[in-house]
């Protein structure tokens, strides 16, 4: 694997320091040689680290950072990671209204670039945007289509984050029993892929787990929770009970 496929499956894993190592010899490595490719991914990567860490301000800048060398580059296609990241922090920052119009750019950056699978997780990211602003009806909608277009083409790696969703609206819904189930349905799918979720997702997982551990209590969150974990993802979609 290359630089770029090598730190996103250690960032995925949850291996922060592994991250942080490759990504600053990257850049050392990419600022000698002229890549700003190279360059992009490791300042894009370390925005990460700093975002799971909890450090906001320090993935904006290191996101802008490598913002920067993209536009200096003239390449396109390296200003999508960037970009991205600065819509992710100003989502966990609560300043969704802004997210929501970062990441329409965003999504209209991927349609232009023809990264479907791209742009369909910038969609997924816009719902989470409607659905804390109160709308709904919008982020159902969303939240249905991108799961459609997950499932068809077979997007194992987003599963996880569509399973993500559903524990967050039905949390909204007030239906936390269906939030437990979903949450353990969540977990697993990660777990099988060796994968932990991204910062953001981690955040909506954790404010689920804990609205749904407050009303039901431990042990019968526990149960439904278990149940989950048993559950194929599309079965648990089809649940009459949702």
């Amino acid at each position: 694997m290359n630089f770029s496929e090598n730190v996103r499956s250690a960032f995925r894993r949850g291996e922060t320091d592994a991250v942080v190592r490759m990504s600053e010899a990257e850049i050392q490595r990419a600022r000698a040689a002229g890549d700003p490719a190279g360059e992009v991914v490791a300042r894009y990567s370390l925005a990460r680290v700093a975002i799971r860490g909890g450090d906001l301000p320090g993935g904006e800048a290191r996101a802008r950072e490598a913002l920067e060398v993209a536009v200096r580059s003239g390449q396109r296609s390296l200003e999508e990671r960037p970009r991205h990241v600065l819509a992710a922090v100003a989502r966990m920052s609560g300043d969704l209204l802004k997210a929501r119009d970062l990441y329409r750019e965003s999504i209209a950056l991927n349609q232009a670039l023809d990264h479907p699978e791209t742009v369909n997780s910038e969609y997924h990211n816009l719902a989470f945007c409607e659905l804390g602003l109160g709308n709904l009806d919008a982020a159902r909608q969303l939240f249905a289509e991108g799961r459609e277009r997950v499932f068809r083409n077979g997007w194992a790696d987003f599963v996880p984050y569509v399973c993500v969703a559903g524990a967050a609206l039905a949390s909204v819904e007030g239906d936390h029993l269906r939030a437990a189930r979903m949450i353990g349905v969540a977990d697993a799918a990660f777990a099988s892929l060796g994968q932990v979720p991204d910062p953001d997702d981690a955040a909506d997982l954790a404010k689920a787990r804990a609205a749904a551990t407050q009303v039901l209590g431990p042990a019968a969150f526990g149960e439904e929770y278990a149940r989950g974990q048993l559950l194929d993802p599309q079965a648990a979609f089809a649940d009459d009970r949702r």
